[in-house]
Formats: structure tokens, sequence, C-alpha cells
């Protein structure tokens, strides 16, 4: 009971860290609730470095705690919640050079207390896995469009159409997170949330949903979620231009102009809190720049837009197929493996601090586990390029094949005469350099001893350049062979792939 109390107590402590950190910037003068709510959840992410971490790196981090098949409703417990953020933070440490190395306990616990103020706020200990892979998904860093695409994946059916219903748990969960930043007031959970984004009469697709999130406006519940990763893009633009009311000869971040008055613009600070000066009101339409174009770039590309026929306008996203791809069925060629129990996989996942027993028998888990897959794609391509090889419709005549195997033949020779000639090469630079060792081995004390020395070392020295000009030239002839040798092993595999042996992606769950 008194650890328990102590550790509710260091909990409570860190939490109200993190906060005041957050009030000392003093984000809410911001007049805005979209710029403040979106500060105040860049605050949050950088402080736990989620910033350095990507989408990829969130589902890798989640499949290697076998949280990728889990019903998304089960329950999991602050251990298990700290395991999968151990995860994710080893990983990013790993990834960063020596010199960029994050403060990992701190980032855990910094993360993980966040996270329990967010979505257990009555202290229960447990978080649904929907409401942590929303809440890791929204604050990672990465392209929106990837972290929208992994959402949809998410609350979409087999036959990739939406669910309204888990749509509307999406929305339920991730404007928990304004609500965790004292923003509830402004973009809380309310019934009208989902109805507002899409017609429950209209079947949505993955392009739907991204044209609807991505679009400018996006639905007003989620206005802050754009701006975030505007936000994140350009903290370090520059702007060479004076702010009028401040006065700042140079901005960094946001630029805004007035749509009004003649050539006033604001840096990103002053417009946040209000300030005007002049006849500028704060009532004026004003417009956001993410970029400084100079005046000759300006007019650059106004020509240009009035000389070119089509739309210069891009599309917010690539176009994606309206049916998911399915992952391939690999089932029938390697048997499962068995089901871990819930401590084992909460043990073999988790990344613990130094000395710790768990850490050899994580390490040989997860290297088993790449091994079997490594097998079973190995097996699953053998087993497709014998189909293929005994398939009628690849049957070829005899002389056909004939032919294909005398010219495989002949290109196998001539490489293993390149690879022959190699060898020699290499041989010859090593007998030169040894030579060249030699060479200048005497020196200048017994030369001068002996004057048929001194003529002998010219001539060594005069050897020494011709052997240099020599491995020089045997070098390059050795490029020339290897470039060669590139391109008739291109060759080689272009042929073996026109016989039908293809590659097959191994698409992950």
């Amino acid at each position: 009971m008194i650890e328990d109390s102590g550790k509710r107590g260091n909990t409570m402590a860190e939490r109200r860290q993190l906060f005041a950190e957050m009030r000392a910037q003093d984000l809410d003068r911001i007049r805005l609730s979209t710029y403040r709510t979106a500060c105040k959840l860049r605050f949050v992410q950088k402080k736990c470095n989620l910033h350095l971490v990507d989408i990829w790196n969130v589902i890798e981090a989640l499949r290697e705690n076998a949280l990728n098949n889990l019903d998304p409703n089960i329950e999991l417990n602050v251990a298990r919640l700290e395991a999968v953020l151990s995860t994710i933070f080893y990983q990013l440490n790993k990834r960063m050079p020596t010199t960029h190395q994050i403060n990992v306990e701190q980032s855990i616990s910094l993360l993980l207390n966040f996270l329990l103020a967010a979505f257990d706020p009555e202290g229960h200990g447990k978080i649904s896995v929907f409401a942590i892979k929303m809440a890791l998904a929204t604050l990672c860093g990465g392209k929106i469009m990837d972290k929208l695409r992994y959402i949809f994946s998410m609350i979409s059916d087999s036959s990739g159409v939406m669910v309204y219903g888990r749509y509307d748990q999406f929305l339920r969960e991730v404007l928990k997170l304004p609500t965790a930043v004292f923003e509830g007031p402004s973009f809380g959970y309310t019934e009208q949330s989902a109805r507002s984004c899409f017609s429950q009469q209209k079947k949505v697709t993955l392009n739907g949903f991204l044209d609807t999130l991505m679009s400018d406006p996006p639905p007003q519940c989620l206005v802050w979620l754009p701006l975030l990763h505007r936000l994140a893009n350009v903290e370090n633009v520059f702007h060479p231009v004076e702010c009028s009311y401040c006065h700042s000869e140079s901005m960094m971040g946001f630029r805004y102009r007035c749509q009004q008055c003649h050539n006033y613009q604001l840096c990103q600070d002053c417009f946040w809190r209000g300030h005007a000066g002049g006849s500028h009101s704060n009532q004026h339409q004003m417009k956001e720049y993410t970029s400084w174009k100079s005046p000759a770039k300006k007019l650059t590309n106004a020509l240009s837009k009035s000389l070119s026929c089509a739309s210069s306008r891009e599309p917010l996203h690539p176009m994606f197929p309206d049916q998911p791809e399915k992952p391939l069925n690999l089932a029938h060629i390697v048997p499962p493996r068995p089901v871990t129990s819930m401590n084992d996989t909460l043990f073999s996942h988790s990344v613990p601090s130094s000395g710790s027993p768990f850490i050899t028998r994580s390490m040989l888990e997860s290297s088993n586990r790449l091994d079997e897959e490594h097998r079973l794609i190995a097996r699953y391509a053998a087993r497709l390029a014998a189909e293929s090889s005994s398939s009628p419709t690849q049957q070829r005549s005899a002389p056909d094949i004939s032919f294909t195997i005398d010219a495989n033949k002949q290109q196998r020779q001539l490489i293993a005469e390149l690879e022959n000639k190699n060898r020699e090469i290499l041989q010859e630079i090593q007998r030169l350099r040894l030579e060249h060792e030699q060479a200048s081995q005497p020196t200048p004390e017994k030369a001068q001893q002996n004057p048929t020395l001194l003529a002998e070392l010219r001539l060594l020295r005069q050897r020494k350049d011709e052997l240099e000009q020599r491995m020089s030239a045997l070098q390059e002839s050795r490029r020339e062979l290897m470039v060669q040798l590139e391109g008739l092993m291109k060759l080689l595999k272009e042929e073996e792939l026109k016989q039908g042996v293809s590659y097959v992606p191994y698409c992950r769950s």
C-alpha cells in the first residue's frame, strides 16, 4: 500500500510538472482556440520526443508488442502500455546519432502520464488498445496523409468502407487530447461531431476520408489536427520581413498579411495574441503564409500560371484504390507459431533497463520471429517458382529452351573469365604494392655511405614511379571490368525473370 501510494504521488507530481511547464510557455494568451490547441499539443509532442517518431515506427512497435491483431476494445494495464512506449523510445535511440540521444526514461514517463491524464482521468489504470493507437497515431510525427491512412484502416471494414460507429469512437478518443490540455470547451466531443463530418447516407472510402480531413477548412472538431502539422513544418521557416507591430526585422514560423491594410504584416506571436496597430483591426481578414517568396519569384510564378494551359493546383493526396489490398494468406506454407501467454508477451516485448534478465529473452524472441518470417517468405517464393516452372503456360519449345540455356552458359562463362581476370589484377596489384614497399626501404644514411647504393636508390625510385603508374592503370582496368560484370549480372537476372521467376512481396499484417 505504501509503495502504491508513493507511485501515485510520483505520477501526480510528473503530471503537474508537464502542465506547469506548458503554462510557463504562456500559450493561454493565444487568442484563437485552434492555434492555442495546436501549440499546446505541439509542446507535449516535442516534450515527449514524439516528433522524432513517425507512424511507421509506431506500427512496428505495436506489432512487436503483439497489439496489431488484438481486439481494439481490450484494455491494457499501465505495465503493458509502458512496454509499448519503451519499445518506441528505445528503438528511436538506436536510430539517432550518439550526439542526439534522448532521455528515454524521461520520455516514457512524460508520455505515459499524459496518456493516463487524457484517457484514464478516474485512475483505473487501464486504457483501451483503440485509444492507445489513436493517441500515438495523432501525436507522432511524420506526414498527416500516412497517419490518416492508418486511422482509416482502424475504422473501416474489410471492403474498405468507413464504419460510422468506429469513426464516432475515433472522435470520442482523439478529442480527449484537446480536453487534456484544457481545450475541452472548444474541441470536446459531442454527439453531433461525427454527423457534421460525413453524411450517413453516403459510403465513405479512403479517398473520401482523406478529401474531407485534408480539405481547407477541415471539419470543425478536427481543425487543430492539420494545423498541428503545419506548425511543425514552419518552425524553421525564415521570413525577411519586418513585423508591423513589434517591428522585429525578421520572422520565424507563420507570417500573416492583412487583406485590407496596405503592406501590413504580422509575425505569428503578434497575430496569435491579437496585437494591432494604426488603422489595422483584429476584425480584418488575414492571410497566412508558410514560406517567403521574393518579388521576382512571385512574378515568375504568376507568369508561368498565366501561360500554363493546365491547372497548376496539385491534388491534396494521390488516389488510392477503393478496395484495400488483402495481405497474402501464408498459413498453408508454414504452420502458425503457438500463441504465447499474456505474461510472456508482456515480458518478452518490454524494453527494461540495463542489467535486466529479460533483455536476452526479448532479443531472442524478436530474432526468432524475424527468422520465421524470412523462412516463410523463402518457402513461399520457392513454391511459386516450382508452380510456375511446372505450369503449362510457362512451357517453351525445345529450341527456345536450348537457345536460352546456351546463352546463359555463355554469359556465365564470360562472368567466370572476368572474375579470373579480376583476381589476376588484384594479385598483380598486391605484388606491385610489395615491390613498392621494398623499394622504399633503403634509407639516405645507407646511400651516403656507398655511392653504388645511391645509384640503386635512384633506379628504385624510377621503378617505383613506373609501378605506381602500372598500378593506377590496372585499377582503372579493374573498375571497367567491374562495370562490365555488373551489366552482365543484370542481363542474367533479366533473363531469369523472363523464364518465370518472379518476386512476390510480403505484406505486413
